[in-house]
Parts: structure tokens; sequence; C-alpha cells
């Protein structure tokens, strides 16, 4: 008796439909992918073994460029409205309350604040702006900015203060936003650093490891 023969089946597949679903994906996620922006003011952080996170609200952040130039920024609107208020009142500047809640960050002298925020917000690089003077001891404006931020978080939880120093910035630049911390009673604050392992062999790994031995 023969044996029965099966009838043989295509192994072709249509893909016509997968791919149909690649590109739909595809053009999706080009159309709906956000770049980031170019930063304002462009700082290279130096490295560290550092694992603790920089928190991203209820914060003051003190920038440092490569140049020294320093700048500031805050998180909470009505904090800053509170102190364009105050400049306001006390300097008799003449600020723009909205615009001034609305910036992204300030760079400029108390003066020239006026003619900084009329700069679309677009434009103000942080290259292109003179920043907050701080390296003169006779005239460190980052002593009076602390002092208005100090002032409006009164009675209130006080925000994690931050600096976000480029590896390229000089000393005088960093001593004249310490020196402003310690004149308003600002005794604790962060470093923004980039995070890196700790290096194997080093005494910290060792002390590391140990620390993990322990707790198991």
């Amino acid at each position: 008796m023969g044996r029965a023969k099966l009838p043989r089946k295509s192994t072709i597949i249509d893909m016509t439909a997968m791919c149909d679903v690649a590109f739909l994906l595809l053009s999706f996620f080009i159309l709906t992918t956000k770049f980031k922006p170019a930063e304002a003011i462009t700082v290279t952080t130096p490295n560290s073994v550092a694992a603790k996170v920089a928190p991203d609200k209820n914060f003051v952040l003190i920038t440092i460029d490569k140049d020294g130039k320093v700048f500031l920024s805050m998180d909470d609107k009505q904090k800053k409205e509170t102190i364009a208020n105050t400049l306001n009142t006390t300097k008799n500047l003449g600020l723009d309350v909205k615009a001034f809640a609305a910036a992204d960050f300030i760079g400029a002298p108390l003066a020239g604040l006026k003619s900084f925020l009329a700069i679309p917000s677009d434009q103000r690089k942080g290259a292109a702006l003179p920043g907050i003077p701080a390296k003169d001891s006779t005239n460190n404006e980052m002593t009076t900015w602390m002092r208005l931020v100090s002032d409006a978080y009164m009675g209130q939880t006080a925000p994690a203060y931050l600096v976000k120093g480029d590896n390229a910035a000089k000393y005088p630049a960093f001593k004249g936003v310490v020196d402003a911390f310690k004149k308003n009673d600002i005794l604790k604050f962060q470093m923004v650093t980039n995070p890196q392992n700790v290096p194997q062999g080093s005494e910290l790994y060792k002390s590391v490891m140990k620390g993990e031995k322990r707790s198991d």
C-alpha cells in the first residue's frame, strides 16, 4: 500500500501588515518626540561618587559658569513674585512681577534687572549675560539675593540650596556665593556634580564593600 502524501503548504509569510505597523510606530515616535532644548547656561560639572540626588522641587539653584558668572534660579513662582514685589518696594526697580516669576533664571545686576526681563526668554543665553555680581566683596549682590530668598521662605519649609559650578570656574566666584550664604545664616547647601561609580580598589570602594558585607 502506498504512503499517503500530505499536501504541502507554503512557508511564505505575508509581512505586509507587520511592515505597516512598524512604519506607523516609527512615525508616531518621530512626531511625538521632544528634543531637549539647548541649555541657556552651559555648565560642565565635575565628577564625583556622591549618590545623593539633587531635589527637583522646592530648591534654589546657584549656577556658576566657566567664566565665573553667577545665575540664580528657583522653582517656586509664588516666592519669585514675593521677591519681585519686595525689590519694587525697597529699591523701586519697577519690575514686571509676572515676567520675573516666569523667568527661568536671573542673570543680571539689580540695576539691569528690568532690561534683563525685557529680553525674550529664548534669547536669554548665559554667555551673553553679565550674571549677578559676586566676585567683588564690596559689591556682592548675591548677599542681597540670598536675603530676599530667606525672607520669602520665612516661617515655611526652607528650600534645598544647590550650587552647580562649572569644572573650569575659578575660586573667587564660588567664594562669593559661599560668603553670601554665610552672611544670611545659610550653612547647608548641596553641590551638583556628575555622578560616577566608586573607583575599584580605592579606600572608599573598600569601605563601601565592607559596609555591604556587614549589612548581609
